[in-house]
């Protein structure tokens, strides 16, 4: 790929995400919202990658598609690449810094912690996180842990939000 055509990616990610996603050829399904540069998250092969419907890909998340440790037996195969899709289910939260690895499959209704290498298919309805990614507990458990916690200030302005966050941690 040429300067002018990496040049032109970059311009096109940060104006038009849904542009760049069928210039690219990664599928992204309805409601999904990736963070970040979406030019530095896919790799070579995007068109290999599916992603589902209301999916959070965190930002500086990594999805691989291709094993570029092949390159050690180059001289003797100097033609061979490993390169395996990744697909990735409904309802997805992925973690600021996770890697996917290729040929990974993450089901439905599944949290990828924050820092995660995700070596291996996730199935759904579970929490995974670790290096490598390891199964943590049920999407159930999980939202039994979080509910107690949660703070309703998404539908706030910023301004009222910092004034109830502040509020609600006594400051």
């Amino acid at each position: 790929m040429g300067l002018l055509q990496r040049a032109y990616l970059k311009i096109l990610a940060r104006v038009s995400p849904e542009a760049f996603y069928k210039k690219v050829g990664v599928t992204v399904g309805r409601g999904t919202r990736i963070m970040g540069s979406l030019y530095k998250i896919f790799s070579e092969e995007a068109y290999l990658i599916t992603i589902g419907e209301d999916c959070l890909v965190s930002s500086e998340v990594t999805i691989l598609t291709h094993d570029g440790s092949v390159d050690v037996m180059r001289k003797e195969y100097p033609k061979a690449d490993i390169i395996k899709p990744v697909t990735i289910g409904d309802n997805v939260f992925i973690g600021h810094r996770a890697i996917i690895l290729p040929g990974v499959t993450i089901g439905s209704n599944v949290v990828i912690g924050a820092g995660s290498i995700v070596n291996k298919d996730v199935p759904s309805g579970t929490v995974y996180a670790g290096v490598p990614a390891r199964f943590i507990k049920t999407i159930d458990e999980y939202k039994a842990a979080m509910i107690p916690q949660l703070i309703e200030v998404k539908h706030l302005s910023n301004a009222e939000k910092k004034k109830a966050l502040l509020k609600h941690f006594g400051k």
